[in-house]
């Protein structure tokens, strides 16, 4: 995701006031809101802490370890988080002393165990740096002791912190940086090459890891709570790159000529000149746009690719080596996310091959797109599990530290535990939600007021506890298999020629996209020798697991369903009522032509053995007064509080429950307490039926008596 455009959507939502044009209410939604500070006012019942292992960091520093992240113990952690962002009205990034607490305990009662803080690199009120000042090389004391109280109660409630160095960051006149007021935030490319922007990212970094928190009485480069450092978020150079001024292009093609005559023998460059058409002396330009990189020559294509490999390999080495040597750094360092998929994402990954682990970004549907929003259902081959996929490598960990079905999106109940499903399938190591935002007015109104924000989200919320439930306690098994793919240097400078509209996101000829939903996908190697050609499977619909767990109904009508039967998780995603499937302990007949009904454990039995259960409903979502636009793309009106949730209506049947004596269903409100009377479930031959839709609301516990 381009942070120019995520920062230029924002901006112009931040403005957005509730909408007080008289809305034509569609009747089938209803008042449904998230109150979180209500929340701490009562013990809930759904409360997933315990999933937490407080405080962060009592094991040591999270590592990599045969391919996944393990504590200083060698025992395997995962992680499920959000991100921590401001984009919204209202919202704040670093919350007042007050109020940090009551965030702390609202994401561990949620089942978040870690928290990227992304754009602390902004200047203040917003983020940490000092912006009364003429440069951006001071932090505000101010500021940094509201994070680090933030972060201690985070810390001690077993929340693990991921610092990112590099996001937003802008220029001023004292950092002397040339041309600093046309540079976009976070130089995206420049800081990459740029000696001065470097330097600077050098200085951010001591100012913060070294930093002492009076409150954790530690520095964050010796705090084994600080779980990763990012150097930068979504950067990278490629073929065709250019900077935003002539003098940092003038910049790459001076140190492009000079990797040139370092690297070529005098016989190579005599022959790279001639084909690039430049005779005596003259520099050899970089390559632009897209047809001119298409009709190059490949010793012209692949020299240049060499050389973004090389600048920005030692780029990324660089800085761990800053951190690691020169700070002390104790945590995992990663580089960046793979993150454009409507692009090869190989050239990173092979420049960035000399790191311990990978991670991934994207987004269903992201706004900038301007698509009519679709369900993810019925195109599984473009999913969110299908593009975050290409990106692992074996023998390293994995993670996602962006990923969202943004609003606004009718289908948008569907994201959550589909990724929690297929990444528990893919046996990855973290998830990290885009993004929650702390409100920080306790008289905020409740409505959803970005397309990412989760945090009032009442069907997006729910979700995030069974979600932890469920990846955290890896209830979907790992593949019994993993495709393996690998690629000589040739193919990955190669990939960048291949067509987005057909190859993506995989960019790898002959791949066949159902593979990620049916066996573990990992790289072998991207500087070795390719795997034969893939031939291609028989289609199958559902595509099923090789565990038997997950099946993935593919329909080019709107008829997909995501169905999901294990043990401890269960669940029935998309078009239900079309498809009138069921799993082992659930089954449903519902109104509703969408939704998600998501059952689980909320003890370490089986649901046919359990208690107690999480049940999670979702459909649509929307604010108040929000209004689409014709091509249902986007919203002509926003809308305003309250947040309306389409209840869904009918019943669920529980089968197979041993032993069971009783079953009743607790409705419960916003902040996870409960709303009105228990609803006594009606014994039946095949189960016990309970029926949805008469209370609103998007999450019941369960309750069995045995």
């Amino acid at each position: 995701m381009k942070i120019g455009c995520r920062i230029y959507l924002f901006a112009a939502w931040s403005l957005l006031l509730p909408s007080r044009v008289p809305a034509q209410t569609d009747p089938a939604l209803r008042p449904f809101t998230v109150a979180h500070r209500k929340a701490l006012l009562a013990y809930s019942p759904v409360d997933v802490s315990f999933l937490l292992d407080a405080p962060a960091g009592k094991h040591g520093f999270v590592r990599a370890q045969n391919a996944h992240l393990v504590t200083g113990d060698g025992k395997r952690i995962r992680f499920w988080g959000v991100n921590i962002t401001d984009w919204s009205k209202g919202s704040v990034m670093i919350p007042s002393k007050e109020d940090a607490p009551l965030w702390a305990a609202t994401l561990a009662r949620f089942g978040v165990n870690c928290v990227r803080l992304q754009f602390l690199d902004l200047p203040t009120p917003r983020g940490l740096i000092d912006g009364k000042r003429d440069d951006t090389g001071a932090l505000d004391p101010e500021a940094l002791d509201r994070e680090d109280f933030f972060i201690a109660e985070l810390e001690k409630r077993g929340i693990y912190i991921n610092f990112n160095l590099l996001v937003g960051r802008p220029f001023k006149a004292g950092d002397g940086v040339q041309d600093y007021q046309k540079i976009h935030e976070g130089a995206k490319g420049i800081s990459l090459y740029d000696p001065r922007i470097i330097e600077l990212q050098k200085e951010y970094a001591k100012q913060l890891l070294a930093h002492y928190n009076p409150y954790t009485r530690i520095e964050y480069r010796n705090d084994p709570a600080v779980a990763m450092v990012e150097i930068n978020n979504e950067n990278a150079l490629w073929v065709g790159a250019h900077g935003p001024t002539p003098y940092y292009d003038h910049e790459l093609g001076d140190l492009y000529n000079a990797w040139l005559k370092k690297n070529l023998k005098a016989e190579e460059l005599k022959k790279l000149k001639e084909v690039a058409g430049i005779s005596g002396d003259d520099p050899v330009p970089l390559l632009q746009g897209r047809k001119e990189i298409e009709t190059a020559p490949k010793p012209r294509l692949y020299a240049e690719s060499r050389f973004f490999l090389d600048t920005q390999r030692g780029y990324w080495e660089d800085m761990r080596d800053y951190l690691t040597k020169t700070l002390g750094v104790k945590s995992l360092i990663m580089t960046t996310a793979d993150h454009g998929h409507t692009s090869s994402g190989y050239p990173l990954l092979l420049a960035t091959s000399s790191f311990d682990s990978n991670d991934g970004h994207t987004y269903w549907q992201h706004d900038w797109e301007n698509k009519i929003k679709a369900p993810m259902v019925n195109d599984p081959f473009n999913s969110t599990v299908v593009e975050l996929s290409r990106t692992p490598v074996a023998g390293r960990p994995y993670t996602v530290s962006e990923v969202n079905n943004p609003f606004p999106n009718d289908w948008a109940s569907e994201g959550i535990p589909i990724l929690a499903a297929y990444a528990d399938f893919q046996d990855w190591d973290a998830i990290i939600w885009y993004t929650f935002e702390p409100k920080a007015s306790p008289d905020w109104k409740p409505y959803i007021g970005d397309a990412f924000d989760i945090s009032l989200d009442p069907v997006k919320m729910p979700q995030l506890a069974a979600g932890a439930l469920m990846f955290l306690r890896a209830d979907v098994s790992p593949s019994n298999s993993t495709v393996l793919r690998s690629y000589t240097h040739d193919q990955v400078f190669d990939s960048a020629l291949l067509i987005p509209a057909t190859d993506r996101p995989y960019f790898t000829l002959g791949f066949s996209l159902a593979i990620p939903l049916e066996h573990e996908s990992r790289i072998e190697s991207l500087d070795g020798a390719p795997v034969p050609p893939f031939a291609a499977p028989k289609a199958t619909n559902p595509i099923v697991s090789d565990t038997n767990q997950l099946a993935w109904y593919n329909s080019s009508a709107m008829t997909g369903l995501v169905t999901v039967d294990t043990p401890r998780s269960q669940a029935l995603i998309g078009f239900v009522k079309a498809n009138g499937k069921s799993v082992t302990n659930l089954a449903a007949d519902v109104e509703n032509r969408f939704c998600t009904i998501w059952i689980t454990s909320l003890e370490s039995q089986p649901i046919s053995r359990a208690s107690r259960l999480l049940l999670t409903l979702g459909s649509r979502v929307e604010n108040e007064g929000m209004r689409w636009n014709d091509r249902r793309s986007n919203l002509a009106e926003w809308g305003g509080s309250p947040t309306l949730i389409e209840p869904v209506v009918g019943q669920i049947r529980l089968r197979s429950l041993d032993h069971a004596k009783m079953v009743s269903a607790q409705a419960l409100d916003g902040s996870g307490q409960p709303m009105g009377e228990p609803i006594h479930a009606e014994k039946k031959a095949e189960g016990w039926d309970i029926p949805l839709g008469k209370i609103v609301t998007t999450w019941y516990e369960l309750t069995v008596t045995r």
